[in-house]
């Protein structure tokens, strides 16, 4: 029976990341999740895709809002979801899964389980209730912090990235709700489903650019018997109504060992026990 792995923030536009990567060890009968942020754009993908998956059995992806940066000051490429699509693509030719293809069913040990890759982006709401909307950008500018999306991360044909965001959640739950509600599944995407969730100590105020309240309660809505997210460069493990939700990510290079190597990072995916009420 295949193992479930993940990872996210591999970053491998930073070199130090990159050159750890040419050692990553091999898995051929386990499955790998790559939750997004794999580096800025799609040279980067492809070169982290053409190591990785000769590895394993089967990549899964989900777009980081790393992939989907335009670079200011560069020659003109693709933005938004025509990027996006690109990326696809990309994945795709490589044999990777990703959140366009039907979710696959894998005969994990503990029974079958559908992994579902998402791609929903965030809409800001994971700020404050007392701060409007169309402040929430000056009032984290209040600390000096602001997401480089602002500059670099853009919604075409979107008016926002609200807008994006609203869509990409109402495809994805009409898509999980057409699959048999009794499969556990495995909910992956880049950044946190639940705000609870989106908690940095250091930049408090970086929450509103780290995910959406559309998706607090997926887990119990879906019969997810695990979540898989990254983007906080806080690996953990919070437990949720019965069900382990795990932050996966490696991140920059002085936010892990290098002398441990890449592969020690790699996370076993936990699946809530089987028969487990979901509250």
């Amino acid at each position: 029976m295949p193992r479930l792995w993940a990872l996210s923030d591999l970053h491998v536009s930073h070199p130090g990341n990159r050159a750890a990567l040419e050692d990553f060890p091999a898995h051929p009968d386990d499955w790998l999740i790559l939750a997004g942020d794999v580096g800025h754009g799609a040279r980067r993908l492809e070169w982290c895709f053409a190591r990785l998956t000769p590895k394993f059995r089967q990549v899964v992806w989900v777009p980081g809002n790393h992939e989907l940066w335009t670079i200011p000051n560069r020659a003109p490429g693709l933005r938004g979801v025509a990027l996006y699509e690109h990326l696809v693509g990309i994945a795709r030719s490589h044999g990777v899964l990703t959140p366009e293809d039907p979710y696959p069913v894998v005969e994990h040990r503990d029974g079958p389980v559908l992994i579902a890759p998402l791609f929903l982006l965030y809409d800001y709401s994971f700020r404050p209730r007392r701060v409007p909307r169309e402040q929430v950008i000056q009032w984290a500018r209040e600390t000096r912090v602001v997401c480089g999306d602002e500059v670099m991360l853009h919604p075409d044909p979107f008016p926002d990235r609200d807008s994006w965001c609203a869509a990409r959640c109402e495809d994805a739950a009409t898509r999980l709700a057409s699959v048999p509600s009794d499969l556990p599944k495995v909910l992956v995407n880049h950044f946190p489903l639940e705000k609870r969730h989106a908690v940095l100590p250091k930049i408090p105020r970086f929450t509103p650019w780290c995910g959406t309240r559309r998706t607090e309660g997926w887990h119990r809505r879906f019969n997810a018997c695990a979540v898989v997210y990254g983007h906080l460069h806080i690996r953990d493990t919070h437990w949720l109504d019965g069900v382990p939700f795990q932050e996966v990510s490696l991140g920059y290079p002085r936010q892990w060992d290098r002398r441990r190597g890449m592969g020690a990072y790699l996370r076993e995916v936990i699946l809530a026990p089987r028969g487990a009420t979901v509250r």
